[in-house]
């Protein structure tokens, strides 16, 4: 079983960038999915979450507004688009598999996570 995060890079504040985490070895329709962040010295910090279905989303306040997570379960595929970047949203991106159905913010809940994408935003 894989996490695949990819769509990382560098870009000027205010700018936008899609991440996608594919998955592969096993079918996540059935679970929550989950996108979590983590600055150099810092802790992993929850960005935003989804149910199974897709009609339920959470978000972190700081994200809220810029981000929005949506999924595509015929591709195995969560994506998180990212608008109106800050220098602060630097950081390590990971996605996560939780284990049920619907979505939580405690990194603890999620059993399967990607190898992380790097975004950088610059002032």
């Amino acid at each position: 079983v894989q996490l695949q995060a990819s769509g990382g890079g560098m870009v000027q504040a205010g700018g936008s960038l899609r991440l996608s985490c594919a998955a592969s070895g096993r079918s996540f329709s059935s679970n929550a999915m989950g996108w979590f962040r983590q600055a150099p010295g810092k802790e992993r910090w929850f960005v935003a979450a989804i149910a199974f279905s897709g009609g339920s989303t959470d978000y972190a306040d700081f994200v809220k507004g810029r981000f929005t997570i949506s999924r595509d379960n015929a591709k195995n595929t969560v994506y998180l688009q990212m608008n109106s970047l800050k220098p602060e949203d630097t950081a390590i991106y990971f996605c996560a598999a939780h284990r049920y159905s619907i979505q939580s913010r405690r990194p603890q809940d999620y059993d399967y996570w990607g190898q992380g994408t790097q975004v950088t935003v610059s002032s």
